[in-house]
This record gives C-alpha cells, structure tokens and sequence, in this order.
C-alpha cells in the first residue's frame, strides 16, 4: 500500500478502530496490520525463548553443582508447560478486553521475572527445589502470552492473508525455543559485557561457566519489545466480554480443532522442551554420548522453520491438506524413533535424531494448517477464541510429555504418541481434507 493510499484509509478509520474490517479495503490499513504483526512477533520470540529457558538451563544445573535426580530435572523442564497451559487460559480471553498495545507491553514485561530469576538461581547452588520449580512455572509466562498475541493479531487481518500472517508469527516465534538453546550454550562461555564481574561458576571439569548469561542476555530486548509496544501498537479492533467469548464451546468444530492441534504443537513444544533431557537419559551412559545442548535445538528450528514457510502454500491451497499430511508424517516420525530408544550402541542416536526431526518437520507442516483452517471454519470473533483456546489446550505439551516421561518409559510414550497421531491425522481428514468436506480450509 502506497503511503497516499495509507493516509486514506486511515482517515475512513475512525479513530477507535472501531469501524475496522480487514475484508474490506476501505477501512482496513495493512501498514497497522504488518507494524502489529512484527511488533507482536518480537515479543512472541522472546516469550518462547523466556518459556524454553528451563529447558536449556536444566541439562546443565547438576554440572555446576547442583544435585538434583532425574525426576526431579523433568519436572522442572515439565513446569513451564503446565504453567503455560494454565496461563493461556486467562490470556486467551484478555485481548478484546485489555486491548493490543497493553496486552503485548504487559507480555513483554512479564518475561522479565523467569528471566532475572533463573539469572539469580544459577548463580546459587543451594537454592531449594521448591523455589527451582516456581521459578519454572514463572517461564510458564511466556508459553501463556502466545494465546493472547496470535488471536489479537487474527484480528487485524482479512482471511485471505489469516494462513500467511499467523504462520509468520507462529513460526518465527517458534524460533525462539531454537534460539534459547542454540544461544545459551555460547552465551555461558564467556562473561557479558559489562556483567563480567559477576562470578562464573565451575563445572564438574573445572571449567569456568556463566550460565547465569542464559536469562540476563535476554532482559534488554525484553524491555525493548515493551518500549516498542507502548509506542507503536493500536487496541485490537474488537471488543467482547467474557460471556460472548464462551459460545466457542457449543461449536463441535472447537473440540475437534483441539485434538488436532494438541497433535501438532503439543508434541512439537513437548518435545521441544524435553529432547535434551531424552538424549541425556537414554544415551548420555555411553561413551562419547552426544552432547545434548549441541542436537536439541534442531528439531524446534526445522518445525519453526516449516511453519513460518508453510504459511503462503495454506492461503494458496487451503489448510486442512497440510495438516491432513503433517499428521501422517509424525505418526511415521514418532513409530521410527520408538525403535531407537533401547539402544545397545552410541551409533544408533542417528536413527534416534533423524525420527525426531521428521516429528518436528510434519508437525511444522499441521501447526501452519490449523492456523490457516481456524479463521475460515469460524466467524472473526469466535476465530480469535478458537485460536486462543486450541494453543492454550496444546501449550500443555511439555508439561503432558514430562510427567509422562517420568511414569512410563519412552518407547512406551513414543507409541502412544503414534496412536494419538493416528487418531488426529484420521479426524483432520474425515471433517477437512476429503474430498468434498465442509471445512477444507
């Protein structure tokens, strides 16, 4: 949009937003959209590299004299998750109600309580678990703002570009899970500056460690995605108080939509938090074991990175085809990890990480789908609701994949895991991928 065709729009809107209609091209301005969705998108980033902290940290907790057991590490890398879950709960109603600008300013400013605290913890060894795991829900803030950021940026967009949008937000912001882990194992090795006077702390091998630098590098830019947020972002264009935000619960397609995406982002963020832990426990014994912070941030980057991409190729052939396929591929992916989990030599955690990536990329493949089938299966009001509603269900993943790795052994998981795979992938065809369905997205 050229700026004189941006300046007319923008003075048919009223001043309120409250006149906005992204399918119509009189009041709907596309320079306010993409600034929302950037703006937004910097924040969810940084949420999902604040959600995944714990993840990154915990491998490393008992190297620097910490001594905790292995139930207890996937706990704290479970927490997040549960908080996550629960949180988005309460975000998935906030966006009509607090509107954009302050939604996503107080998101960004949350962050910064996980990320001082896990700072302070490291620096600690004698810090009780208790305090350890309320440090871990606390990262649970960031997983729970994603329901408010993508159904408040729904809204500032006409269908037409709802698949490209909301997957460039949830892909690009799935790349921060990537980051975090794929940052932190650089970040510690030396001091920051202007903060290399804090003490480092020395692992089992007598190496100088600053893994407090995992949530202190984050900090700045947390503050800056609140500064940018303040100044830059409109109330959403939609307004509804709780009770008209309810009705979402009568509609069947609610219900089915959450199995589907429990499927696809709650494996990929349930596995995305726990991979590092699994390597470590099922072949961290062995000799030259693979280190787990060098493979656990490849998974989340090839899924980010299949999302974000996956977003135009839904606007252009319809959703429920892309989620029909990503779910028949994880159930390839998870039945071909499921026969490297016993392994009786180091060599097969090749087959272990090539079955992992193929979950991470098919559920990249579902995660833009549902995304791009949300907003054509339901109304611009319920859609917002939906989306919040279906990421607050699926942001449980981490939490559902810890506990359950802490009761039943992996190869039992990864089986159930198949057989939930196969469930979803069943439904996504039967009511939007056949020929000739209602809903093909």
């Amino acid at each position: 949009m050229s700026a004189a065709a941006s300046t007319a729009v923008s003075s048919r809107l009223e001043p309120d937003l409250s006149n906005w209609d992204p399918e119509n091209e009189e009041t709907w301005d596309s320079k306010l959209a993409w600034r929302t969705l950037w703006i937004t998108t910097f924040s969810l980033t940084l949420a999902f590299a604040s959600w995944y902290l714990v993840s990154a940290i915990a491998p490393r907790l008992n190297d620097i004299g910490y001594a905790l057991a292995p139930e207890q590490l996937y706990w704290l890398v479970a927490l997040p998750g549960l908080a996550a879950g629960i949180l988005r709960l309460v975000f998935m109603f906030l966006p009509p109600i607090m509107g954009t600008r302050n939604l996503v300013a107080m998101s960004s400013g949350l962050l910064i309580l996980p990320m001082l605290g896990w700072t302070l913890a490291v620096r600690d060894t004698s810090t009780p678990f208790w305090v350890l795991l309320c440090l871990s829900f606390s990262a649970g803030i960031g997983g729970g703002a994603f329901s408010g950021l993508m159904a408040s940026t729904s809204y500032f967009f006409p269908k037409r570009l709802a698949g490209t949008a909301l997957g460039l937000q949830a892909g690009l912001g799935n790349f921060g899970i990537g980051l975090i882990q794929l940052l932190l194992p650089w970040v510690v090795g030396f001091g920051l500056l202007g903060t290399a006077a804090l003490t480092p702390q020395s692992s089992a091998k007598g190496e100088l460690v600053w893994l407090h630098n995992g949530g202190l590098v984050l900090i700045p830019w947390a503050l800056l995605a609140m500064v940018l947020s303040i100044l830059y972002l409109r109330r959403v264009p939609i307004t509804a108080n709780f009770a008209q935000q309810v009705d979402i619960f009568k509609v069947k397609h609610t219900w089915i939509m959450t199995a589907i995406y429990l499927m696809s982002f709650g494996a990929y963020s349930g596995l995305a938090a726990q991979m590092g832990l699994i390597i470590l426990n099922v072949y961290g014994d062995f000799p030259d074991a693979p280190n787990p912070l060098a493979f656990a941030f490849i998974g989340p980057v090839v899924g980010a990175a299949v999302r974000a991409a996956s977003g135009p190729f839904c606007d252009k052939f319809g959703g429920a085809i892309f989620t029909f396929v990503g779910g028949a591929g994880m159930v390839v992916g998870t039945v071909l990890t499921a026969f490297f989990l016993t392994p009786s030599t180091v060599g097969e955690f090749w087959g272990f990480l090539t079955g992992m990536l193929i979950i991470f990329f098919f559920a990249g493949l579902a995660n833009g789908g549902t995304f791009k089938q949300m907003p054509m299966i339901f109304p611009k009001r319920q859609a917002g609701g939906a989306i919040a509603w279906t990421s607050a269900i699926a942001a449980f993943g981490p939490f559902i994949v810890g506990i359950s790795l802490t009761a039943i052994s992996p190869t039992a998981f990864f089986i159930g895991c198949a057989v939930f795979c196969v469930f979803c992938t069943v439904l996504a065809w039967v009511f939007y991928a056949r020929p000739n369905a209602p809903y093909p997205g």
